[in-house]
């Protein structure tokens, strides 16, 4: 599944230097995902609620290719990966047309509400493509 989520940066996301502050592309791609699991039918204050289950990223490995600026429109492309029962692999890349300014690779895990790894439910697997 490829999912492919829109953005622009705003002033609030540059530095002194007018260009993206790094931390601020975990955002964009953490927007992204946000947007993938609503877009696949996924209540996360459900799950939470009803079930005591919880997504945590627990991994992330960044890697900044080239600087956004003040007003560029963003593309984050994001893949996923099943990686066993446990995991979900995200590997999202942040371009500006077709230049790619950012490529990572999220880990994101299932916990119970006291924090212990929990699997990632069937029906949600299912609902992500995986």
């Amino acid at each position: 599944m490829t999912h492919r989520f829109e953005t622009r940066v705003y002033y609030e996301d540059t530095d002194m230097a007018g260009i993206v502050y790094y931390a601020n592309y975990l955002k964009f791609i953490e927007r992204a995902r946000s947007t993938i699991v609503r877009e696949a039918g996924i209540d996360q204050g459900a799950l939470k609620t009803d079930r005591g289950l919880v997504f945590a990223v627990r991994q992330v490995q960044a890697t900044y290719l080239r600087p956004a600026r003040f007003d560029d429109a963003l593309t984050i492309v994001t893949d996923l990966e099943q990686s066993g029962r446990t995991r979900i692999i995200f590997f999202q890349d942040v371009f500006r047309g077709e230049e790619a300014l950012f490529a990572s690779e999220i880990t994101v895990v299932c916990l119970t509400d006291s924090g212990k790894p929990a699997r990632f439910p069937a029906e949600i697997r299912a609902k992500l493509g995986l």
